[in-house]
């Protein structure tokens, strides 16, 4: 398996994603700068978090304009997989790639702090090492991650079983207390249509090891080197 990770200006978790990564390929992704308009052969894209162009207008507005940007679109259409975390999840909605928009979180605060995941969907190549409907620990680190949506796409999401993951109390119940931005139908995570493209809020890169306090991030990545190769 060979992977891309693009790097914008104010990316931060860049060399998290990267570390990740290879931890499960036993193999450095490619680093991509954002001006290149040329993609390596590669089997998976990820999209880092971070503060790209340092959040102006609109968090990730910037960086979807990238030249790369444009050749990470024709990628995902061609249904190479591709993966955004966090201010990746913003650009990958500003880019067209998946619907609705990360809004300022409800609380009006930046919110850096574990968050227990419910996954919703693990018919894919990102989320088939987890168990359906299993509650996880993922960090996140955002001021714009209130996922908003207009209700027929909000249905149509949940109609097509593209809600990847879910804030939710230790029980995996869905409630206000445990939805930490005010995201719609508590919406951690969204995959597009042909279900190559996943977007997140939470870092999963960030609790990928013991040493880092956990490993309940580590199944992504392993489940996307078993489907990939």
């Amino acid at each position: 398996m060979r992977a891309a990770v693009i790097v914008f200006p104010g990316s931060n978790c860049d060399r998290d994603l990267q570390v990740a990564l290879r931890s499960g390929m036993g193999a450095a992704p490619e680093m991509v700068w954002h001006g290149d308009s040329d993609m390596p052969d590669v089997d998976l894209i990820a999209v880092p978090g971070g503060f790209s162009y340092g959040d102006y207008l609109r968090s990730g507005a910037m960086a979807a304009k990238s030249p790369i940007m444009k050749e990470v679109v024709a990628r995902a259409g061609k249904g190479v997989p591709v993966l955004g975390i966090c201010n990746g999840f913003q650009v990958l909605t500003e880019a067209g790639l998946l619907p609705g928009a990360l809004m300022r979180n409800a609380q009006l605060k930046y919110i850096c702090k574990d968050v227990l995941l419910k996954v919703a969907a693990n018919d894919t190549a990102f989320t088939q090492a987890y168990d359906q409907d299993q509650v996880i620990r993922i960090p996140i680190a955002h001021h714009d991650g209130n996922y908003f949506a207009d209700d027929d796409t909000l249905n149509e999401l949940e109609d097509d079983n593209r809600v990847a993951f879910r804030y939710c109390d230790a029980a995996g119940t869905l409630s206000e207390d445990a939805n930490p931005n005010g995201s719609q139908r508590a919406i951690a995570g969204i995959f597009n249509k042909n279900r190559n493209v996943l977007g997140m809020m939470p870092h999963p890169e960030r609790l990928a090891d013991a040493k880092l306090g956990g490993a309940d991030g580590k199944p992504m990545f392993d489940g996307l080197v078993q489907a990939l190769g």
